[in-house]
């Protein structure tokens, strides 16, 4: 049994909502960020990305960055931008994109269910990210940033969740970049209880992306132990396992590690069946990858028997690229620390693998088959990791919807 609670939530107040939402922290950069926000005061970003109220010169990790975030969120409060729910409630959460549409309840999960293995990882944090936002949260004295979970699928929770999205949201907006965002909040007692109950025969839960988020959330409430407070939970988003959409995580590297084109193409067809394509390839199918090399795209497919089909781990594409290509062809060791490296998420799609190879940032790029949910609960439930970067969930949650302070 996962504790899956509700919590007094700090949420935009009424009519404001869409000029504080703002893109995840994680997935713009800093002058992304300074030109989303627009010098907007109440956009999210200057708290989720306090330096863009700050010189550029200025260290983005520095001890200024974080205290301005903590000003930032004080002055919303202040100015009543955030207001903050009388009660614990749960809300539940829908967002559109295109034909994509997913619905899931925003929720506190106990940090000792992540500590016990009961909330199942499948990818290793890197430290300065985790430290990064260990700080972040210590700063705010909240957590601002939710953990994208996923759980198996409840009828139990669906006809909760059925009965609250036919009623009036408080929330419904389309965000810049066309994400439609829907929140219903769910403040009726009975409602209330009938969620916990149903989270509490759901069974384990299995973090999606946020694995830097919850092991902070852990950090920051082994730090607190003895200090009264709500950090003993983290802020979430739980979505059925079906539910959402994964795109694939693509692969660009610095160079050939000593090899030409030819050389490299030779070396990868020991493995792979590889012939030129007449376009950017999107691979359709399990072990079939693209290759842009040279201004021209390749189609490769692994051959019969390179794959290992009853490894959970290693039939994953991500892991045929790491072990057939990436270390043995190009020396990335450890695609964690390595700095030829690079990931681009599936959304940005072929265009920008296109774009690092051209402009010499990059000298070859891999385009890859998602990895599925079915297949990240076969890893997780093994007690594997996979290699970083391994899914790319769009559309991404967005903050400042809701928020989860520790006091």
């Amino acid at each position: 049994m996962v504790e899956v609670g509700p919590f007094r939530a700090l949420r935009p107040a009424p009519g404001l909502a869409a000029r504080v939402v703002s893109p995840p922290y994680d997935v713009v950069d800093v002058e992304e960020a300074r030109a989303y926000a627009g010098g907007d005061p109440d956009s999210f970003l200057r708290v989720s990305r306090p330096e863009i109220d700050l010189p550029a010169s200025v260290e983005p990790h520095s001890d200024e960055v974080y205290a301005l975030g903590r000003a930032n969120l004080d002055d919303f409060l202040a100015r009543g931008v955030l207001v903050r729910d009388e009660a614990p409630t749960y809300s539940v959460y829908r967002q559109v994109m295109g034909d994509v549409v997913q619905t899931g309840v925003v929720a506190v999960v106990g940090v000792e269910d992540y500590d016990a293995g009961r909330v199942r990882i499948h990818e290793f944090t890197r430290p300065d990210k985790e430290n990064d936002r260990v700080r972040h949260i210590e700063a705010l004295d909240a957590q601002d940033e939710p953990v994208f979970l996923l759980s198996h699928r409840s009828a139990d929770v669906d006809a909760v969740v059925g009965r609250v999205i036919a009623r009036e949201p408080v929330i419904d907006l389309v965000a810049r970049d066309g994400v439609g965002h829907t929140l219903w909040v769910v403040a009726d007692p009975a409602e209330i209880e009938a969620l916990h109950e149903a989270f509490a025969a759901v069974g384990d839960l299995y973090v999606a992306d946020g694995h830097h988020r919850s092991a902070a959330a852990s950090r920051v409430h082994a730090a607190r132990a003895d200090q009264p407070g709500e950090h003993g939970s983290f802020l979430a988003v739980v979505f059925p396992i079906d539910d959402v959409h994964v795109m694939a995580y693509n692969r660009v590297v610095a160079d050939l590690a000593g090899r030409d084109a030819d050389g490299f193409l030779a070396a990868l067809g020991r493995n792979f069946d590889v012939a030129p394509a007449a376009g950017a390839v999107v691979p359709s199918r399990r072990h079939e990858l693209g290759v842009h090399l040279e201004g021209r795209w390749y189609r490769a497919v692994a051959r019969d028997g390179v794959v290992d089909e009853g490894d959970p781990l290693a039939r994953l594409d991500v892991s045929v690229l790491q072990d057939r290509v990436l270390a043995p062809l190009l020396g990335i060791g450890d695609p964690r620390t390595d700095a030829r490296i690079a990931f681009v998420g599936g959304i940005r799609g072929t265009g920008e693998i296109e774009r690092l190879v051209a402009s010499g940032r990059a000298a070859v790029g891999f385009t890859l088959f998602p990895t599925s949910t079915v297949d990240l609960v076969a890893v997780a439930d093994a007690g594997h990791v996979m290699p970083p970067k391994s899914t790319w969930f769009e559309p991404k949650l967005a903050s400042g919807l809701f928020l989860h302070p520790l006091r």
